[in-house]
């Protein structure tokens, strides 16, 4: 059997940070010592924790955009959906519903201000979306630190810090699990929150649905060439602006699902790192910040987290101290970012001189023939 060159080449970029993920967790998962009823157990938590946040990324790369950083907009919108029922006491699936409909108009008005933005910083969407986040968590701070409580009243005096207003720094929410205990199955020790894989599989289907209809393929055809876009008669500008906002809208909801697993709220930090551990793990998932599907999400999620799981009790057995594993899986999820766009500019390099080194082979031949 002959491998095709062209083909393999990539295939292997593209698999480096996912098979280094893998490699590291199995070495890790002997000397964690956990069974692997619990390994099994904590996967399926944490996709069904994380994989929504993760999807939630996949538009704006589709889109040209990037990963699109400023996705703790959304996350804070959801924060502010499920604070507002935690005061009216609505408990349950109801109330998480209530808190992703209140949430929604915030979403949306963040994201199409978020896209205006991005607009204007044409190719350092990822920096500028960052930076975004940072400017609108300043402002989300503001709103639950000076506005809630004596501008907008609450009811639950207890939700509030002791000068009278201003929420406080942690919540127990009351809709906790909401979602998981819908429809949820026991095997053996193993408990499978079948309503939120559900709606896990929703946006699986949404997404998978959205690429076929007119706006997927203009995002698509954006994302590929703008300047082609534009002569083709696609609205360029507000095609990038939609990707952004379904994207802050599907970031809104990811969080509320993160959250009512979670069961507890911190109300200033929560939505700080949301980004980062999203877009590690879909790059940990063989994506790129120009290419990323569905099976890269949901691999990722599982490769990022099981690694989160094992590392730190493997490095207390090895080392005798839990913190060095923390380090360590602390230094992975910065560094894979980082590696995966290395690789992914590596590999722009490498095909612009592929492409380069064809034309000239082209143009030697064509010379040659005349």
């Amino acid at each position: 059997m002959k491998f095709d060159k062209k083909k393999l080449g990539p295939l292997l970029t593209g698999s480096v940070v996912p098979l280094m993920f893998l490699i590291i967790s199995l070495i890790a998962i002997p000397l964690s010592q956990y069974s692997t009823n619990y390994l099994v157990d904590q996967i399926i938590t944490r996709l069904v924790r994380n994989s929504f946040l993760v999807l939630a990324l996949l538009l704006p790369i589709m889109a040209g955009m990037g990963i699109n950083f400023g996705m703790i907009l959304g996350a804070m919108a959801g924060q502010i959906g499920l604070i507002f029922i935690t005061d009216w006491g609505i408990k349950g699936a109801p109330g998480l519903l209530l808190a992703a409909l209140i949430a929604t108009p915030i979403a949306i008005g963040l994201g199409y201000f978020g896209g205006l933005v991005l607009n204007r910083a044409k190719g350092r969407e990822m920096i500028t979306s960052m930076m975004l986040g940072l400017f609108i968590a300043g402002i989300y701070q503001f709103f639950l630190l000076y506005l809630c409580g004596s501008i907008i009243p609450f009811k639950s005096d207890g939700m509030l810090l002791s000068r009278g207003y201003g929420v406080r720094n942690a919540l127990n929410l009351d809709v906790a699990k909401g979602f998981d205990n819908l429809l949820q199955i026991k095997i053996g020790t193993i408990g499978i929150p079948i309503g939120t894989f559900m709606i896990i599989g929703l946006i699986c289907i949404f997404t998978v649905w959205f690429r076929k209809t007119k706006l997927g393929q203009d995002m698509r055809a954006v994302g590929l060439d703008m300047s082609v876009s534009d002569t083709a008669g696609i609205a360029v500008e507000k095609t990038r602006i939609q990707s952004i906002v379904i994207s802050t809208v599907l970031a809104c909801y990811g969080q509320i699902i993160y959250l009512q697993n979670i069961g507890t709220l911190n109300t200033y930090n929560g939505a700080d790192q949301a980004a980062l551990f999203a877009a590690a793990a879909l790059l940990v998932g063989g994506a790129t910040v120009t290419k990323a599907s569905i099976p890269n999400a949901i691999v990722g999620t599982a490769l990022f987290h099981l690694m989160f799981i094992v590392m730190p009790m493997a490095g207390k057995y090895i080392t005798g101290s839990a913190m060095i594993g923390e380090y360590f899986r602390m230094f992975i999820s910065y560094g894979v970012v980082t590696l995966a766009l290395v690789l992914h500019s590596w590999k722009r390099q490498k095909d612009k001189e592929m492409e380069r080194h064809s034309f000239q082979l082209d143009m030697e031949k064509q010379s040659s023939e005349s």
